[in-house]
């Protein structure tokens, strides 16, 4: 655990509110078996003691889930302490509407913890989010995928590097402002559930949180809605109550991704040629990032019926376009898959899960299938707009506040009309050679 002269040369300012006497003391974390809890009272954040005993470090963004996340706990008797991390600064980000962890949302986050009561510092992580995040952002998109920056930073992020700085502090949980709940096992493990308010929830992108970090993390607004929070930092009288919520590329200064993109990648920003699903060039562009699968407004092109983004050639720099019936996909091969369900992911062979590939949408049924590269989802109905880059997220249930399985990122997809096609083709081989 860091004392406070070690600490010091990471922390960029200190509010003016000062630690709690022994802040910095070395203090073993809470993490009892549950069968030495049994017929234990557990404290609201299933720790044992009482709250007074029990150090939360919460991050706190500036916005008003986090602090009336800190507020919260505070007034429950635990001992907080708040965290902001400084994650970029690109000039008129900091200052633009929408914007997080930067600029005046520091301040912010200061002030709050300020009028509640607790220990504040901020904490430049600049780089790493800049080389976990911002990087393998432009070289997703220069790949003609479509990433979702908000998953990498909450993994390596907020739950990597922040939560081993909660530990560091001899904290017994990190908690979030996110709208996802965490429930007990019987066996004293914890299960990652949708929040209770479903316009808000954020499940999508916390899909890569392992068992590990879900054991040490703890999310209060689980079973609130957004209304129930601002009334909340109303009645602790935080500034930031009606604040407006941030953006998802929290990180672009002028809401155009592919400036971000053009300036890191510039390779990325190439022209090439718009082709139907035959191969023939019907159009031009000025660079892939500026299309993602399922678009259809902007791409210049004249034509009597819609026309679709299908995918993405990074290789030949194409944009391949076709009609709406073309966007349906069936099969999905993942990467990266993060399993948090029972068992282990050796276990699964065809299991009816259900599952969301895009944040917006709503989870449809399929099945996971192991295959000879990785793991595979057969949609029972079939999705439009399949985008390489995105999370497809496994749940148990269609709706509710369902249990979060795991997830992966979506590596290819595949529409049955052409599974269809290649399996005649391969039966027409079988037949030439029984002949």
């Amino acid at each position: 655990m860091l004392a406070l002269p070690e600490l010091l040369p990471k922390l960029l300012k200190i509010s003016i509110c000062r630690p709690q006497a022994g802040l910095l003391k070395s203090r073993k974390a809470i993490e009892t078996p549950a069968s030495q809890t049994t017929g234990t009272m557990l404290n609201s954040l299933d720790f044992e003691g009482p709250p007074q005993s029990t150090r939360v470090v919460v991050a706190m963004s500036g916005g008003v889930d986090s602090s009336t996340t800190a507020a919260l706990l505070k007034s429950q008797g635990y001992d907080v302490v708040g965290i902001t991390l400084q994650l970029y600064d690109h000039g008129a980000a900091t200052h633009r509407k929408g914007a997080c962890c930067a600029g005046q949302d520091i301040h912010d986050a200061r002030n709050v913890a300020e009028r509640i009561g607790i220990p504040h510092y901020v904490l430049d992580y600049e780089s790493r989010f800049r080389e976990s995040v911002i990087d393998n952002f432009a070289d997703s998109y220069a790949l003609g995928e479509t990433p979702v920056p908000c998953i990498e930073c909450n993994r390596s992020i907020k739950f990597r590097d922040l939560l081993a700085t909660a530990r560091e502090l001899g904290a017994s949980a990190l908690a979030t402002g996110h709208y996802v709940a965490s429930r007990r096992m019987v066996d004293g493990s914890r299960a990652l559930v949708c929040a209770a308010d479903a316009d808000r929830d954020q499940s999508y992108f916390l899909f890569a949180t392992t068992r590990d970090q879900l054991a040490y993390l703890r999310f209060p607004l689980g079973d609130m809605t957004k209304a129930q929070t601002r009334e909340l930092a109303r009645r602790f009288g935080l500034t930031v109550a009606d604040k407006q919520d941030s953006q998802d590329i929290c990180f672009v200064p002028s809401g155009r991704y592919t400036d971000v993109i053009g300036r890191l990648r510039p390779n990325a920003i190439a022209p090439g040629d718009i082709v139907d699903l035959d191969g023939r060039t019907i159009g031009t562009h000025q660079g892939i990032v500026h299309f993602t699968v399922g678009q259809r407004r902007g791409l210049g092109i004249a034509s009597g019926v819609p026309l679709y983004v299908v995918r993405l050639d990074a290789a030949t720099r194409q944009v391949v376009v076709g009609p709406r019936d073309a966007l349906r996909m069936d099969r999905i091969a993942l990467r990266d898959i993060n399993w948090i369900g029972d068992g282990t992911l050796d276990d699964v062979r065809g299991l009816e899960l259900f599952v969301r590939v895009r944040s917006t949408r709503a989870p449809q049924p399929a099945w996971l299938r192991p295959t000879e590269r990785g793991y595979e989802i057969e949609l029972v109905a079939g999705e439009e707009g399949v985008s390489p880059g995105q999370a497809c997220v496994f749940y148990d249930a269609p709706s509710g506040q369902a249990r979060v399985l795991g997830g992966g990122f979506i590596q290819s997809a595949t529409a049955k009309s052409a599974i269809d096609k290649g399996t005649a083709r391969q039966s027409a081989l079988a037949e030439v050679v029984r002949a």
